[in-house]
């Protein structure tokens, strides 16, 4: 049974700061791409950061500079590191390990992130 299990979401003010954890259990953790998405309310679901077994990061405009994704294949996490944060950060946030070829394709139940004074 495959499980990924976001933890570290909140509430936190403007120019703040959260790292975001997600383990993983039932898949081989290191050959998978493992990623972030968010979805605000009203919104379509978008990528936020990437990141493939080799450790190549991408991602979306509105964070780069500002979030950095990295993973611990010894602990199966994968991690968010999201620094300066905006009121338009506020979403709620997806992890997601997929194959190199995403012929599967799996997702957590996600995390509410708030970012307000």
């Amino acid at each position: 049974q495959v499980q990924l299990v976001e933890s570290g979401g909140g509430l936190v003010q403007p120019g703040g700061s959260l790292r975001l954890s997600c383990a993983a259990s039932g898949i081989i953790f290191s050959i998978y791409t493992m990623g972030w998405y968010r979805q605000a309310p009203g919104k379509q679901r978008e990528l936020v950061a990437a990141i493939t077994r080799g450790s190549t990061t991408n991602y979306g405009d509105s964070v780069k500079g500002r979030f950095t994704i990295s993973r611990d294949n010894a602990k199966n996490t994968v991690y968010l590191q999201m620094n300066t944060l905006k009121p338009e950060d506020t979403a709620v946030y997806y992890c997601n390990a997929q194959t190199p070829r995403a012929t599967l394709q799996y997702w957590g139940q996600g995390t509410q992130v708030t970012v307000s004074s």
